[in-house]
């Protein structure tokens, strides 16, 4: 009744008020060779094709040194982050490109210029922000804006060639002015038959270093906790396992193996967690195994 007094007929989809399930359910019984090679053609549908001509772009904005009216400081360390970050994706076959000490005109006009390439030969995009930042703003060397006015360039609506292809960005900044104590625990794209709609906000991920209104930590010798993680479980588990459960690795490295040292006492033995958003909608292996 509620639906119909709002103008909803029964039946129809209304927001936040009902689910709708519209796969059909697909039983595989062990043994039947058809069923069997229905399945082996299913799996493709949960997983992002990244066998296209070129793995992709990675686009690395690396911002160590700030307009004094900004106030912000230098970011020693970034740099390291930007040599790690080279080495790790371009061993897994992306051309990476970097980009240093971008002001907020440039940042954007880098971004919209990649938006409007042509990657249909590519299978994926990812994009590395360096810098300091607030919660929903990335600053530029001049100024800060919107992460959204960036990764909205790439929406499925904008940028066609990367349809239904993972987009990926990963933002090393501070979210806020909140520092985490800790507490203490007892140890112990494939292509589809018939046309098919799809949201433009998609298969997107936003891997941040930290979550929503805290600070993010770098060593001012070695880089930043969450680039130095990420690095490092890319390493050792790009081709093993898809990217969610990669980075739920990151968060865990982070939360364990990091702790802030520091002659401030406020600033000292602070902790640190990093934050996924995922929009995708297969399982993105960035390196799969050769069969």
């Amino acid at each position: 009744m509620a639906d119909e007094q709002n103008g909803v007929q029964p039946g129809a989809d209304a927001t936040d008020t009902r689910s709708f399930l519209s796969t059909q359910l697909i039983r595989l019984q062990s043994g039947d060779a058809k069923e069997l090679e229905k399945k082996a053609k299913l799996v493709h549908l949960f997983q992002y094709r990244m066998d296209y001509q070129e793995k992709g772009l990675c686009l690395i904005i690396n911002n160590k040194n700030f307009h004094s009216s900004t106030r912000m400081g230098i970011r020693n360390g970034t740099d390291a982050d930007a040599q790690r970050l080279n080495g790790t994706f371009r061993a897994l076959g992306f051309q990476v490109k970097i980009f240093n000490d971008q002001k907020c005109s440039d940042i954007f006009r880098l971004l919209k210029l990649v938006s409007e390439e042509d990657h249909s030969k590519r299978s994926s995009f990812v994009c590395v922000l360096l810098s300091h930042g607030e919660d929903g703003l990335i600053y530029g060397t001049d100024d800060c804006l919107p992460i959204k006015n960036l990764t909205s360039l790439f929406r499925g609506d904008r940028c066609k060639s990367l349809l239904g292809k993972p987009k990926v960005f990963f933002i090393q900044a501070c979210r806020g002015t909140d520092l985490d104590s800790g507490v203490e625990m007892d140890s112990g794209s494939e292509p589809y038959d018939e046309t098919q709609r799809i949201p433009v906000e998609a298969d997107f991920l936003y891997a941040y270093s930290t979550v929503p209104g805290y600070y993010s930590w770098r060593n001012t010798a070695n880089g930043s906790w969450f680039i130095q993680s990420l690095c490092e479980m890319l390493k050792l588990y790009g081709t093993k396992l898809e990217l969610l459960q990669i980075l739920t690795c990151v968060n865990h490295m982070v939360a364990s193996e990091f702790e802030s040292c520091s002659n401030h006492s406020e600033f000292n033995a602070k902790k640190q967690i990093p934050c996924v958003v995922s929009m995708l909608t297969k399982a993105l292996f960035l390196m799969p195994e050769k069969m």
